[in-house]
């Protein structure tokens, strides 16, 4: 059978190929630390899971809107409004099956073959391949340990080219833990400001596990909110990472076409996650950090980098 040349330019998930290979070390006995996939170190927590039982009494378990239920994308703008400062209005969220879905689906929206898309490195393995998967380019960007492993301006004015489509921010940094500051975000919005044409993807789903203080998102800069696609989901802070909901919050263009997108070959996420969560009104009425948890590995990691003056989460 021949594959296709899109299938054959992905690399397999090497964070699950790591998990996997923990599972299996595991199974024959080996104490191992699995450090692979980002997995918080405590199970969702019993109020969530009871609401998760009353969505399924209540027959919660039809196909939902592909965008997501109407009451639960008007909960996460106002979540968006109280946290984050940026106001959103329904028709520009989109909920989907979780935040690695969400990547996908604004890189789809946007790349045409050719296209590059900037990846401040390190970077979480699976940015590279969604760009290949969208026929893009993906060009990286080293940031050292020197600079707390974030990216200068002048780095990425140098990395901008005529055919730049997008750039993945993620912050707090998924693997390295640093935070761009909001002074730093201000300082690549100027460089971005020369280049209108560029999207920007801010991945913030690590937004409530960092250990800096407030989270800054690059959307609340002047001129960026109307070209950034904001990722979010639950599945860091609430330990939901099985349960798959996540979103986009985007220009209306860009969500229309993300919601076009989904439409065709997942349809909306799951109706009883997508239920418990208005149920709770998680992200109305509850503190985030009341289900954060720092693990026993964090805190090593924490103590350690703290030494060499890294922003880690």
């Amino acid at each position: 059978m021949q594959l296709s040349d899109r299938l054959n330019r992905l690399a397999p998930s090497a964070t699950l190929a790591m998990s996997q290979k923990s599972a299996e070390l595991k199974a024959q006995g080996i104490d191992i630390i699995n450090l692979s996939v980002g997995e918080p170190d405590f199970n969702t927590p019993d109020h969530i899971k009871a609401a998760g039982q009353q969505a399924i009494a209540d027959n919660w378990s039809r196909y939902s809107p592909v965008p997501g239920y109407l009451d639960l994308r008007q909960a996460i703008c106002a979540k968006l409004e109280r946290e984050n400062g940026l106001h959103y209005e329904p028709t520009q969220i989109v909920v989907g099956n979780g935040a690695k879905q969400a990547v996908c689906n604004v890189l789809l929206s946007v790349v045409n073959p050719g296209d590059e898309v900037i990846i401040p490195a390190p970077y979480w393995v699976s940015y590279p391949d969604m760009v290949r998967l969208a026929d893009g380019e993906p060009v990286f960007v080293e940031a050292t340990i020197e600079q707390n492993f974030k990216i200068t301006p002048q780095q990425l004015a140098a990395a901008i080219t005529p055919r730049t489509k997008a750039i993945i921010l993620c912050s707090p940094s998924n693997p390295t833990g640093s935070v761009y500051s909001l002074e730093e975000l201000a300082g690549l919005a100027d460089v971005l400001r020369q280049h209108p044409e560029i999207v920007i993807i801010a991945d913030e789903i690590y937004e409530h596990i960092n250990y800096v203080g407030k989270h800054a998102s690059i959307a609340t800069l002047p001129d960026m909110q109307e070209r950034t696609a904001i990722i979010n989901g639950v599945s860091k802070a609430y330990a939901m990472t099985g349960w798959r909901i996540g979103f986009v919050a985007a220009p209306l263009a860009l969500a229309k076409a993300v919601n076009k997108l989904q439409g065709q070959y997942t349809s909306g996420a799951g109706s009883i996650s997508q239920r418990l969560l208005w149920l709770l009104s998680m992200v109305i009425k509850l503190p985030l950090r009341r289900c954060v948890k720092l693990s026993s590995v964090a805190r090593i990691s924490l103590s350690v980098w703290q030494k060499k003056s890294l922003d880690l989460r």
